[in-house]
């Protein structure tokens, strides 16, 4: 029998992963790494150039049209297309920026005089905005910037904004310079999410692969290496672990259906290739991940506890008192901690409001056989705070119209059934595979619930005498104490998303939404904890059970809500609403929390300086000197 080419490819990759993940076998060499994810590479760039259909213009994205141009075959369809994707009224502002520019960089000036043209109009007429979110301006002005550099001596009549390319070029750079600085020194703040990592793949990847000048191609390249390394770290077969800044009610249920799982298959080889742009671009931008960055996402032959210091999305008022200034605007840190277990991910950041409206606090993520579009093997909880507080600190909008406003586009903000968001109300203590999260929620808060989301892949769920609720999931054990009484609802019990609201927030909710509950409890002092343990820990789902019930734990609601508890592993943990929580006697050291710390990476704050290890290898990712240096550390003793 005869293999088709990317069928080989495909073979040779799920072997190559078998030996880089099972114990006892040799571990993939760095060459057979890098091959794995050039033949995925070639896989994506060969889909994209077969889009493109002579006999059809009707075919085919700008990245298809890329592909083909960088490749140099089909250069006439794929012409004939760009001039179809760019006739007529355009739109999509910095999400029309980048693809165009893809097209730019990779035709260059092999273009034909019909395509020039048209580009030049299009960046004459065409008024692109840079939106309001750091993902949106990281997106813009990288596109802006390679735009500018394409045609350097444009002057203002030949730019939308009336500034010449110079100018642009300038502003650009500023911009970027300053972003990049700020998140290696103070962390991100649309930090950790499985749906914007795209965002930042795509800003970096357009530099990396295209900027001319050479030092701000290396410092997109290491920051690339920076984001990618941040989500390898955290994640589990591919999907995202742990806090997440923001999140969408299908990706929050499904974590398997984020563009974050799209890139887990181009970069690590987990799962199987989902054709998207910015797996495209990824792949035309020559960009190539290190062997190390494979390794880490492999390597859970052991548990370990990763912590990391992001911030919050700038804060126009109410900034509070743990607020501080970077130039002149005000944040709020983000303490994040994650412990990674070779079958499971329980991940938190210590609460409050940390992004607007779709905030994830804590998640519990387990490993799981079925594809990825139809697991939901996942399980959290929320306060479903909505208030018009929420909207003015982040946003420029008065208080009468800012809910209506958020509402909008993302419709489930104002709903008391809603999974994503944050809350002023909620307090969350994390140490390992154990959570302690507390609520004090005033009377007249519109919405006065603390939701907990139990997912269709749950089973042997369980209402124990004792007032524990246990679950499996997967390979991982659950058991989930409530303070106080819940009534369990349909997760969508208002059928918001069910009716289709929102447009594409509930696209395909009959896939995705449904066969959950929740448990739902109306007690303003409220709290619960959650302690998770891998299968292979005990003989029986019951010996589990029996473990949980021994362990002490004393909690009260009655005027602060506050808890001790002795987890599985023996640390106490003591929390009280209001204060710095304690574990084993000692709080717990925000002041000096590092921006990451685990086995595998290390970035003191501020030191704009991220080493990541794995075994003997050594990658320092320098932001001071713009310095990428990979190295191997002795292993004698």
């Amino acid at each position: 029998m005869i293999l088709h080419p990317a069928n080989r490819r495909r073979i040779m990759s799920l072997v190559m992963v078998a030996v880089a993940s099972l114990p006892g076998l040799r571990a993939a060499t760095d060459a057979e790494i890098l091959r794995g994810y050039q033949d995925r590479q070639q896989e994506v760039l060969a889909a994209s150039v077969a889009a493109i259909d002579p006999a059809d213009p009707a075919k085919g994205s700008h990245f298809d049209v890329a592909a083909c141009l960088q490749r140099d075959v089909k250069r006439e369809a794929a012409l004939a297309r760009f001039m179809r994707l760019t006739s007529g009224k355009q739109d999509g502002n910095m999400f029309w920026m980048f693809p165009m520019v893809t097209v730019m960089m990779n035709g260059g000036k092999t273009l034909d005089a019909a395509a020039r043209a048209r580009i030049a109009e299009l960046w004459r007429t065409y008024w692109p905005s840079r939106g309001d979110t750091e993902n949106h301006w990281a997106m813009y002005y990288s596109s802006l910037y390679l735009a500018a550099q394409y045609a350097p001596g444009a002057g203002p009549e030949q730019w939308f904004n009336g500034r010449s390319s110079a100018e642009n070029l300038a502003e650009a750079r500023g911009y970027l310079e300053h972003w990049m600085d700020v998140t290696v020194t103070h962390g991100q703040g649309e930090y950790d999410s499985p749906n914007y990592i795209e965002e930042y793949v795509i800003a970096l990847s357009l530099l990396a692969g295209w900027a001319e000048d050479v030092p701000l191609r290396l410092r997109a390249h290491q920051l690339l290496d920076y984001i990618i390394y941040d989500y390898a770290v955290e994640s589990l077969d591919g999907y995202y672990g742990g806090a997440h800044s923001r999140i969408y009610p299908r990706q929050i249920v499904s974590p398997g259906q984020t563009p974050s799982q799209a890139l887990a298959w181009l970069l690590f080889g987990f799962g199987e290739r989902v054709q998207s742009g910015t797996v495209q671009l990824l792949a035309l931008s020559g960009y190539t991940p290190p062997p190390i960055l494979e390794r880490i996402a492999r390597d859970r032959s052991h548990p370990y506890v990763e912590r990391e210091l992001k911030r919050t999305r700038w804060r126009m008022r109410h900034a509070g008192p743990d607020s501080f200034v970077v130039g002149d605007k005000r944040t709020v840190p983000v303490y994040k901690y994650t412990y990674v277990d070779p079958d499971f991910v329980l991940g938190s950041s210590q609460g409050g409001l940390l992004q607007p409206i779709q905030q994830q606090t804590w998640s519990l993520i387990w490993k799981t056989d079925l594809p990825a579009k139809r697991a939901a093997n996942t399980f959290f909880g929320t306060q479903p705070y909505s208030s018009p507080l929420e909207g003015t600190m982040f946003f420029n909008s008065d208080w009468d119209t800012v809910t209506d406003l958020i509402a909008r586009s993302k419709a489930d903000y104002d709903t008391p059934d809603k999974l994503p968001g944050g809350s002023r109300y909620e307090q969350i203590s994390q140490q390992g595979a154990a959570l302690v999260a507390l609520y004090d929620i005033p009377a007249g808060s519109r919405f006065p619930l603390v939701t907990v989301f139990f997912s269709r892949d749950l089973k042997q769920v369980e209402e124990d005498a004792s007032g524990w609720i246990f679950a499996q999931g997967g390979p991982a054990y659950i058991a989930y104490r409530p303070f106080a009484a819940g009534e369990w609802k349909p997760n969508d019990w208002t059928g918001l998303l069910r009716g289709g609201a929102g447009g594409f927030i509930s696209t395909g909710f009959s896939d995705w939404g449904t066969g959950h509950r929740c448990y739902v409890s109306s007690a303003l002092r409220n709290g619960y904890v959650v302690q998770v343990a891998p299968r292979r820990d005990f003989a029986s789902y019951d010996a589990f059970k029996a473990a949980v019930r021994a362990l002490p734990l004393r909690f009260s609601v009655a005027a602060v809500p506050e808890a001790t508890f002795t987890t599985l592993d023996g640390h106490v943990v003591r929390a009280r609403y209001g204060e710095t929580p304690a574990v084993n006697g000692q709080a717990v050291d925000y002041p000096h929390w590092p921006l990451f710390d685990s086995p595998f990476g290390q970035s003191a704050r501020g030191s704009r300086q991220l080493e990541i290890r794995h075994g003997a290898d050594r990658l320092l990712l320098d932001f001071n000197h713009n310095a990428r240096t990979e190295s191997a550390v002795s292993t004698q003793p």
